[in-house]
């Protein structure tokens, strides 16, 4: 399963978005299923404005199962807030430590992400370990 950020979720859905073709282009290479969180598309649909035709195209790709969305319970809350903490001076926002936590959860590497910047300084906890991410699509 690969993660999804917020960055090519708006890009895929706005054909207006500087970085649309180029993750059109990534997304017709990717043979895993996809997930996100509430919190990723909580962002998305801020960025698409709730009335657009880009808001309208990702409820429809949603419908279709075209990528699972995936829930924080209230200990995976508490972790995200730990993470955010930890990652301050980058700064850390909820929907990129709902990503990392259900990473850590799952046993996922792999992120869809436009953010270069932030996942290749993010880690995935593996018990005392810490992996870097896979980062997929990455622009910046």
């Amino acid at each position: 399963m690969i993660l999804v950020d917020t960055g090519p979720i708006v890009a895929l859905f706005d054909p207006a978005d500087a970085d649309h073709q180029r993750c059109v282009d990534v997304l017709r290479t990717l043979e895993q299923p996809m997930a996100t969180t509430v919190p990723v598309l909580t962002e998305a649909f801020h960025l698409l404005q709730p009335d657009s035709i880009g808001a309208q195209r990702l409820m429809d790709f949603l419908a279709d199962d075209g990528l699972r969305v995936l829930f924080l319970d209230a200990e995976g809350l508490a972790r995200a807030f730990q993470l955010m903490a930890r990652y301050a001076d980058a700064p850390m926002d909820l929907a990129d430590a709902s990503l990392v936590v259900l990473a850590e959860r799952l046993d996922l590497r792999r992120v869809f992400t436009i953010d270069r910047r932030h996942f290749h300084t993010y880690r995935i906890q593996r018990g005392h370990r810490h992996q870097a991410f896979e980062l997929i699509g990455q622009l910046r």
